[in-house]
């Protein structure tokens, strides 16, 4: 048992145990699943009215659920490490019986009849739904400034964005409210409030955790993936909520993860893209966690990848911008009820009835063209090493970021770096690696071949134990 950890242990002290910890304790009967619900339901009571990270709160079900599982696992029933764990999960996912708003008005009491895949794979493994986590309006933005819900807040500083547009679930998960959840990524939406929260986040590989029952954003790129506080725990979650793999590929196994860090590996320094454009600390912290990685055996191999030139975002755009405006009219949403939306989800909208479609055909066939790059650095390394975003988490509000004397919309310094990986659908994993001077979380990304999933997190778990800043937590005393 963890120091400090008692049968009846203070809610901060079970809040901050990571999955791996809680469901050995739990398997253990050194603690219950009771406990561990009562010690998220605390902090939510504590701390959401001022971070606003849930939208939908199920504590009365999430308590039920606890004492089932109580007596399930008392009597030999354990089902595995997410048995009796309090989660979340983003509220564009459905939820049989219990809301579903995507972050938006048009939806606010929508309630669906069905579960989808994640959730029931979620439920099947005993895991506990502790409530729906705020989320930009629909998926579409990176500040998860809600104009329906309010502002989720980042943790570690409250005036700034927490990213988005599964924000709400990493401020659950930073601030001990819950021990992990699934969220949504179409241009870093996992990525992007991983590195800014000071958690880890994984965007597989596109099609290996399904989507089905999860309110679109563009079908091309969207992606479904876990938030967590270790690379561990990732894992846990993933094994539970991926499809199968190619027959030929291993998949990750938790328990294994120490045999899968290679004693020796290559990880590619990008001399294009990915470094045109970052802030100073945002390097600094990279050349830093290289450091690490030499430590652990790594060699450095600096690629070019000429292809990702800035004619890559305006492709995507135009592909998202095209498959959102499709969904909304095909739903009826919009323009009927455009103005139930939010101003900027709105405008994004009569921007993508504006695609043409050689424009949107053309930013489909650019896929191709950065598929090379990915296939050349891909020969020469294991994973490519990348910031996860170009700053730390800007303030509420804030529309514009000056980065390296240049001044840059928010949107695009957040998203510019993880696009590529959606478009491909390459699996990359945000872990963090250091902290601002102002003590604002910095986030690295990892991006591997695609069903690269069990050496991406090996690679990744070896520089989450070595340098240990999971360890941190944000002072929400």
């Amino acid at each position: 048992m963890p120091a400090g950890i008692r049968r009846h242990g203070e809610s901060a002290e079970l809040a901050f145990l990571s999955i791996e910890e809680a469901a050995r304790l739990v398997r253990e009967k050194k603690i219950s699943p009771v406990e561990l619900v009562g010690a998220s339901l605390r902090r939510i009571e504590k701390l959401n009215p001022s971070l606003n990270a849930f939208i939908t709160v199920l504590a009365d079900r999430a308590r039920r659920e606890a004492r089932k599982a109580e007596r399930e696992i008392s009597r030999g029933g354990w089902l595995g490490p997410l048995h009796g764990i309090p989660i979340a999960l983003k509220d564009n996912i459905y939820t049989r019986g219990i809301r579903t708003t995507a972050g938006s008005k048009i939806l606010r009491d929508f309630v669906p009849d069905r579960d989808a895949e994640v959730t029931r794979r979620l439920a099947d493994a005993g895991a506990i739904l502790v409530g729906k986590t705020n989320m930009h309006e629909f998926a579409y933005g990176v500040t998860n400034d809600n104009p329906h819900f309010g502002p989720a807040r980042n943790p570690w500083n409250r005036r700034c964005i927490p990213g988005g547009s599964s924000g709400g679930s990493a401020v659950a998960i930073a601030s001990g409210m819950c021990y992990g959840s699934v969220g949504t990524d179409t241009g870093g939406s996992i990525r992007i409030p991983s590195a800014l929260c000071g958690i880890v986040g994984l965007k597989p590989t596109f099609g290996l955790v399904s989507v089905d029952g999860i309110v679109p954003l563009a079908v091309s790129l969207d992606h479904a993936g876990p938030l967590a506080r270790t690379v561990t725990d990732l894992c846990i979650l993933l094994q539970v909520i991926a499809d199968k793999f190619p027959w030929a590929v291993t998949p990750p196994d938790y328990r294994k993860l120490p045999e899968l860090v290679p004693r020796q590996f290559r990880l590619a320094w990008p001399e294009d893209y990915f470094f045109d454009r970052v802030d100073n600390e945002q390097r600094a912290a990279l050349e830093a966690a290289v450091k690490v990685f030499r430590s652990l055996g790594a060699t450095i191999e600096h690629v070019h990848m000429r292809r990702l030139t800035k004619a890559l975002l305006p492709a995507t755009n135009d592909v998202a911008l095209a498959e959102a405006a499709h969904h909304h009219e095909s739903q009826g949403y919009f323009p009927a009820r455009a103005r139930d939306y939010g101003k900027d989800v709105r405008r994004r909208l009569e921007q993508g009835t504006r695609v043409s479609a050689v424009n949107y055909l053309r930013g489909l066939a650019m896929k191709a063209e950065a598929e090379k790059d990915f296939q050349a650095a891909f020969e020469r390394a294991d994973a490519i090493l990348a910031p996860a975003t170009a700053v730390s988490a800007p303030r509420i509000g804030e529309r514009k970021v000056e980065i390296e004397g240049e001044e840059e919309n928010v949107r695009s310094a957040l998203v510019r770096l993880n696009r590529p990986a959606n478009f491909t659908g390459h699996p990359a994993v945000s872990i963090p690696c250091g902290f601002t001077r102002t003590g604002l979380p910095i986030g690295m990304q990892l991006i591997g071949p695609r069903w690269g999933e069990s050496r991406l997190l090996g690679i990744a778990f070896a520089y989450d134990q070595a340098a240990e800043w999971h360890r941190r937590h944000p002072n929400l005393s």
